[in-house]
């Protein structure tokens, strides 16, 4: 089994939980999108992220999801596990449960009570004396959670916190935070930690010019990330801009709060991915107008990837 570490790199894709046009959970669909990020190159695999639609899911569909994920992938892929809840003790439970099924780390995400820099070290600092050897990620998304950590106390608690081996950085505008993480970490005042990247991937090559390791998000389309890394990897990077280029237009489009995962589910639909792109309720839907946007991004993405032999 693949323990997260400090080194990993690449995409670890933030897994959508699809349902059935009843809203049930469509384990069948779990396989074949499992079987289509793997296919994309993908390095790793995260689910129950707030992309994942976790806060709808009970806690036995939340475990049952885990295990058919682990069960697909068979340990060729490290599989993340969204843990963060309103307490130590369900959040340890599950993390528990899951590293026993195989997973190879949790995410935690601050409570919206967090307001204070001692507030923020002080919670990442009990959640990593409650996950005692768990390798955890510090999930720091402002812009859903309402609680900014600035690079100093995450400095601390890379410091102080010894599990936490990841950061899940979706800061808006963000750019500086990996910047100045990544100089303390070059002076030796702190370990180097793995910097993973969310926000549907729409700075992705600006954050790997800061240092970022790769991204840990959500895309209809998985393979423009692993593209956007590969190519920075081979120290490509006007090859990289290019393929994120043909991209942009539909990344853009699924930012849009309310409907971005709606977007995101047709389009996986539209692909063969998922049988149904159904969200559970309460949920927003696509108008007439949202699917003809979509179908002339998706027309005008074909051409930009022919141009460039993509």
């Amino acid at each position: 089994m693949a323990i997260l570490t400090e080194d990993a790199k690449g995409v670890y894709v933030i897994a959508v939980t699809p349902f059935t046009d009843a809203g049930a959970v469509d384990f069948d669909s779990i396989d074949s999108m499992v079987a289509f990020y793997e296919a994309a190159g993908v390095t790793g695999i995260t689910v129950l992220g707030q992309l994942g639609e976790a806060p709808k899911l009970t806690a036995e569909e939340s475990a049952q999801i885990v295990k058919r994920v682990l069960k697909q992938v068979a340990g060729r892929l490290p599989v993340v596990v969204g843990v963060s809840a309103p307490g130590l003790a369900p959040m340890t439970e599950l993390a528990r449960t899951v590293m026993d099924d195989g997973a190879a780390g949790v995410m935690v995400a601050p409570p919206w009570t967090t307001r204070t820099d001692d507030q923020s070290f002080a919670f990442y600092q009990s959640v990593g004396e409650a996950l005692g050897p768990i390798p955890f990620v510090l999930q720091d998304y402002p812009l859903t959670t309402n609680v900014t950590i600035a690079p100093k106390v995450i400095e601390r608690i890379i410091r102080e916190v010894p599990n936490c081996v990841m950061l899940k950085h979706e800061d808006w505008p963000g750019l500086s935070k990996i910047t100045a993480l990544r100089a303390a970490s070059d002076k030796g005042e702190t370990r180097r930690i793995s910097i993973l990247c969310g926000n549907g991937g729409l700075f992705l090559p600006e954050e790997m010019s800061r240092g970022a390791d790769g991204a840990m998000t959500g895309f209809c389309y998985p393979e423009m990330m692993v593209g956007v890394v590969d190519a920075f990897a081979r120290g490509d990077t006007d090859r990289a801009h290019d393929i994120f280029d043909c991209y942009l237009p539909l990344a853009r489009y699924e930012q849009q709060q309310g409907i971005g995962l709606a977007a995101r589910k047709y389009v996986l639909a539209k692909r063969g991915v998922i049988k149904s792109a159904a969200l559970r309720k309460p949920r927003p839907s696509l108008s007439a107008l949202d699917v003809t946007d979509i179908e002339r991004l998706l027309a005008r993405q074909a051409r930009r990837l022919a141009e460039i032999g993509a």
